[in-house]
């Protein structure tokens, strides 16, 4: 990490603030598809609405694998394959995998890069800083969205909340973001557009966040917590205060260099 950089350490949110993406797991569709997957795999459920009952009861299975602290995230994988014992077949990781995959991409109706994202991550790399994914998700459907979209080798790193077993505020997550990236709260900095998980828990953390407005549901206008709020996923902008961020932090250091060799050679003359 290059000293003379106010932030060495970017975070990203995905959903909504790389990622647009609208889901709708209600629907039947998303169901029939995964009905018909688990079907040709030899796991058979008469109907849409008994396989979501069964879905429910993985659900809370794999709820009850991880102790239910604060902010507790489970992990999907262990529901999908859990359907494949349902039907007495011993479902492997992968066909669990692929089922889970079928259900997602069914029940998705859009998802698209914003426009910029790749040019704002080559960016930031470029100017030697480490930028890492902190993602509220289930990695059995994030992962392959990540390289459908071509974002999975832009990334220093990739922590996913389903994957940790705790998702953001916490701090355990954040934590655990600068521990990857070996770099204190003061030197990193969160980007997101969900106000409750990326810029209250950063803030609590000690971690700048930069909010985007990108949807009404996560967040007013503004957050009064966050450095800097944008309106859309506003690039342009975040770099420009990343930019200006620096050279006020390189005055500062300047200052301070000054102060101590002033009081260096005080100490000499004396």
């Amino acid at each position: 990490m290059t000293s003379a950089l106010r932030y060495g350490a970017v975070f990203f949110d995905l959903y909504g603030t790389l990622v647009d993406i609208h889901t709708d797991e209600a629907a039947e569709g998303p169901w029939t598809a995964l009905r018909c997957a688990l079907y040709r795999e030899g796991a058979e459920f008469a109907t849409n609405e008994q396989l979501r009952t069964q879905f429910a009861r993985e659900r809370a299975k794999a709820n009850a694998t991880r102790a239910q602290r604060e902010w507790f995230e489970p992990d999907l994988l262990s529901a999908y394959r859990g359907l494949f014992d349902a039907c007495w077949i011993d479902g492997t990781p992968e066909q669990a995998r692929a089922a889970a995959w079928t259900f997602r991409r069914a029940s998705t109706a859009k998802l698209r890069l914003f426009p910029g994202v790749r040019e704002l991550l080559e960016r930031l790399h470029d100017e030697s800083r480490t930028v890492i994914l902190v993602s509220n998700a289930q990695a059995c459907y994030t992962r392959p969205e990540l390289e459908l979209l071509g974002l999975d080798g832009l990334f220093d790193d990739i922590i996913i909340s389903s994957d940790e077993g705790v998702r953001k505020p916490s701090y355990e997550i954040f934590r655990r973001a600068l521990m990857h990236a070996d770099v204190e709260p003061e030197r990193a900095l969160m980007v997101g557009n969900d106000e409750n998980s990326d810029i209250f828990g950063a803030a609590a953390c000690g971690i700048d966040a930069a909010y985007l407005h990108t949807d009404d549901n996560t967040g007013g206008a503004t957050s009064p917590q966050a450095v800097v709020s944008l309106e859309g996923a506003d690039y342009d902008g975040l770099l420009a205060y990343i930019h200006d961020a620096d050279a006020a932090w390189a005055r500062r250091e300047s200052a301070d260099d000054t102060k101590r060799n002033t009081a260096r050679v005080a100490q000499a003359e004396a």
